[in-house]
């Protein structure tokens, strides 16, 4: 590992110890603090920041490692260093500049949704799959559907939900499409043997585990890579229902709209650079002004489940108490992520928003769909404003799937961003990994 890649606690940098000096600075409204790129427009006036505490924030990254770390990330190099793996996402991304393998899988998952779509052997398709292998997709789909196949996605080991799915169908015409990683996530297993019993007998495999996958006779199995974990998968064969619910030039959209973001975030400086911006802003709030929690406040319908799919994007992958070396971290990580579209959130939980007893920072995205939602947006960005609750604006020219792939790897360079600040590793899920094993301790009557 570069020697650059700074491993110590973050309370050792000299800027820490700056910041913790500036937490209590008379806050002024900077209108001029906008920042437009990647077809994002940035508007973080409303944060509770002033010039001083940007340059000591760019400091902390410089002295925390960050242009390194992301040098790293981009060359595959094994920043999951708990795993030994390295964080590749963007690479299935990346276009013509993507491996050839993760281009022949595209080109093949291309190839199939559109016969599937074309054909007319199957009426109902069930994605089975949960986390990661459920949130992406079930997003693509929810916001992008044009209704030419019926798909459905079943993520819960409770019977109710796979029973829900499969109403009105007919085994014959059903397709069932089996996504994990591993080939053996319980909820997901159990319930592809109960669609199995159901009486469907064809199936799709999503996995790294090809033996496995194997013993359950697919029609077709896609593969998927150890350097791409569950929760940044959206852009690979996981999504395969999702492209056969929208299409495929949406869905290449969606990569190109990534790619975009990738670009940005790998060549621009950091506080031009607008995820590690927002990342050091979070930084600020968590760390200095005692923020536990965030809300993400879509102005768009389409954009309704992107809340849900940034809760496991952001509090699995930074939600540790842990550093790199495995050493407790005696500062706050990730706050608790939540939101819901506006406007009805704001009939919901803005009150707490607007007067709570804590402060609560908040991304409005707008996706300039009309004058009303955006309207609704900034008034009550600036109602916060009055209240002394920071927010940001990230303005997008509408609700379609390439600014969807622009904000979600927007946010998930935040995250990684956010994890070299931390000194946590972004990329694994020990907690996680240790409710499953109890689960099955318990399920076999072990002690």
């Amino acid at each position: 590992m570069n020697s650059r890649m700074n491993t110590t606690s973050p309370l050792d940098c000299p800027a820490w110890k700056a910041l913790e000096g500036l937490a209590g600075v008379a806050f002024k409204r900077h209108p001029d603090f906008v920042l437009e790129a990647a077809g994002v427009r940035f508007d973080y006036s409303r944060q509770r920041i002033t010039g001083d505490i940007l340059e000591a924030l760019a400091r902390l990254s410089s002295e925390r490692g960050f242009a390194e770390w992301r040098k790293a990330l981009f060359a595959g190099g094994k920043i999951n260093t708990s795993e030994n793996r390295a964080a590749l996402h963007t690479a299935l991304r990346a276009g013509q500049d993507a491996p050839n393998e993760v281009k022949e899988v595209l080109e093949h998952l291309f190839s199939l949704s559109d016969r599937i779509r074309s054909e007319n052997r199957f009426k109902r398709i069930i994605n089975l799959g949960t986390g990661g292998s459920d949130l992406g997709p079930r997003l693509l789909a929810d916001a992008f559907s044009d209704g030419a196949l019926d798909v459905r996605f079943v993520a819960n080991i409770d019977p109710v939900e796979l029973g829900r799915a499969l109403e009105g169908a007919d085994p014959a015409s059903t397709l069932g499409v089996v996504v994990s990683k591993t080939f053996t996530t319980a909820e997901t297993m159990q319930n592809a043997q109960a669609l199995r019993n159901w009486g469907c007998r064809n199936f799709v495999a999503v996995t790294t585990n090809l033996e496995a996958a194997k013993a359950f006779k697919p029609l077709v199995t896609f593969p998927m890579w150890d350097w791409v974990g569950g929760r940044y998968s959206v852009w690979s064969a996981v999504s395969f229902s999702a492209v056969c619910s929208i299409g495929v030039d949406p869905f290449r959209d969606f990569l190109t709209g990534g790619k975009d973001m990738d670009s940005h975030f790998e060549k621009s400086e950091i506080l031009k650079n607008i995820p590690a911006l927002m990342a050091l802003l979070g930084v600020w709030n968590t760390n200095f002004l005692g923020s536990r929690a965030h809300a993400v406040l879509p102005y768009a319908h389409r954009l309704r489940l992107l809340p849900a799919y940034l809760q496991q994007l952001e509090m699995e992958s930074n939600g540790k108490n842990v550093d790199r070396n495995g050493k407790p971290a005696a500062y706050a990580t990730a706050p608790v992520l939540f939101g819901a579209e506006g406007t009805c959130s704001q009939h919901s939980f803005h009150q707490l928003l607007h007067q709570g007893s804590a402060a609560v920072p908040a991304d409005f995205v707008d996706c300039a769909i009309s004058r009303e939602l955006s309207a609704n947006a900034t008034a009550q960005a600036d109602a916060l404003a009055e209240h002394g609750r920071p927010s940001s604006m990230l303005g997008v020219s509408g609700d379609d799937a390439r600014n969807l792939g622009r904000l979600i790897a927007l946010y998930e360079h935040k995250v990684f961003t956010q994890g070299v600040l931390w000194n946590i590793n972004s990329f694994d899920q020990p907690g996680v990994e240790l409710g499953k094993r109890l689960a099955q301790k318990i399920l076999k009557g072990e002690k």
